[in-house]
């Protein structure tokens, strides 16, 4: 039997704990009897905040979890021969078991990414793809923001790629199970990141920010992208995804109990700083602490921590010598990323959630100064 670790662990944010607000709103929406599958006081108010968030015409549509999310909102902008085009690196390509494929019957269009993100270039290579029948046609864009790399995609940027992607006739859909750490980074809205921007469609993260389960579909109003194209697809997206949910599984019986979770995270209009972003704030500054903390390591020889991508949101990568991750590692649990720049070297990924203080961060970098001894 392996002794406990001392520390919390760096592994992921969906770790976390629920956040107390988050559980006092699941609480109080269990208060007597509820219509099921949506048609619900709690649901009906997620969609009006969904509104005031996000903008006229946005729809809430509650699912169970990220994956779901992902396929539903793939499978909703795409049709049957459709393909969809995502970074390497991104989580519906490397670890949804290929979901939006067997699920979703999609063909996933990889394009190879620098520290997570893709450019317009990327995308627009795929246009060649559009009228040839031999090959799936380039239907979605799907970005992850923040990406699995810890990354974010800055606002020009992001506008730039969603105008490129509907001039080729493609949806745009993110990948939101960071959103609100991206958004906590750029120092914007949610809105500024998705409707504004000209994205169609959102998987909407909570999961990983405080809340306990559940994730939502937002199908954007009509200011996100003025061209018909884009109206096209999240017309035919609102149609769809009723029926998506429940045919992929991903309608909850008790869907206030999702929608009192989103509620407490998006926050009331007059909330100075809602919930979703004092979390993702939190985070964000606990990785910036840890980078620091572990670029101190680096050590003179070479054979010490080496920081190795951009770190933006709440993922710190790092390498340093097999051996001390193994010793780390008894300390607090953690993933493996890739090999190192040799093969006594690997690539660790840690990852700080809403509730990561600032003395489990230092005593983290304590253990690592450690571990390299």
């Amino acid at each position: 039997m392996t002794e406990p670790r001392t520390l919390p662990p760096f592994a992921s944010d969906n770790y976390a704990p629920a956040h107390p607000d988050v559980l006092a709103a699941v609480a109080a929406a269990n208060d007597g009897y509820a219509v099921a599958y949506g048609d619900d006081p709690w649901t009906a108010r997620l969609d009006a905040r969904v509104r005031e968030v996000f903008g006229a015409g946005a729809l809430a549509f509650p699912v169970l979890n990220g994956t779901g999310a992902n396929v539903v909102s793939l499978t909703a902008l795409s049709p049957r021969w459709g393909g969809v085009v995502v970074s390497d690196v991104a989580h519906v390509n490397t670890d949804e078991n290929g979901a939006p494929e067997r699920v979703g019957g999609l063909k996933l269009l990889a394009c190879p990414s620098v520290d997570g993100r893709i450019t317009p270039d990327d995308v627009a290579r795929w246009a060649g793809q559009r009228d040839d029948v031999h090959r799936a046609h380039p239907a979605v864009l799907s970005l992850t923001q923040s990406t699995e790399l810890g990354t974010v995609y800055p606002l020009e940027e992001l506008r730039t790629l969603t105008h490129v992607a509907h001039d080729l006739g493609m949806a745009v859909h993110v990948d939101g199970s960071r959103l609100a750490n991206a958004a906590a980074t750029l120092g914007c809205s949610l809105r500024a990141l998705t409707t504004d921007a000209g994205v169609d469609v959102v998987s909407l993260g909570a999961a990983k920010n405080g809340g306990m389960l559940g994730e939502a579909v937002l199908v954007l109003g009509p200011d996100a992208a003025p061209d018909a194209a884009s109206a096209r697809a999240r017309e035919a997206a609102a149609a769809a995804v009723p029926f998506l949910r429940k045919a992929t599984m991903q309608l909850a019986s008790k869907t206030r109990f999702v929608s009192a979770q989103l509620l407490a995270l998006l926050g009331e209009p007059d909330d100075a700083e809602p919930l979703w972003h004092r979390n993702a704030a939190r985070a964000n500054a606990m990785a910036a602490r840890l980078r620091a903390g572990l670029e101190a390591l680096a050590g003179s020889d070479g054979d010490g921590v080496r920081v190795t991508r951009p770190t933006e949101a709440n993922a710190v990568f790092a390498t340093l010598p097999r051996p001390a991750a193994d010793r780390l590692r008894a300390v607090a649990r953690f993933y493996d990323w890739a090999d190192g720049e040799t093969p006594d070297r690997v690539e660790v990924r840690l990852m700080c959630a809403w509730d990561t203080a600032p003395g489990t961060v230092d005593a983290f970098v304590a253990a690592a100064a450690d571990a390299l001894a």
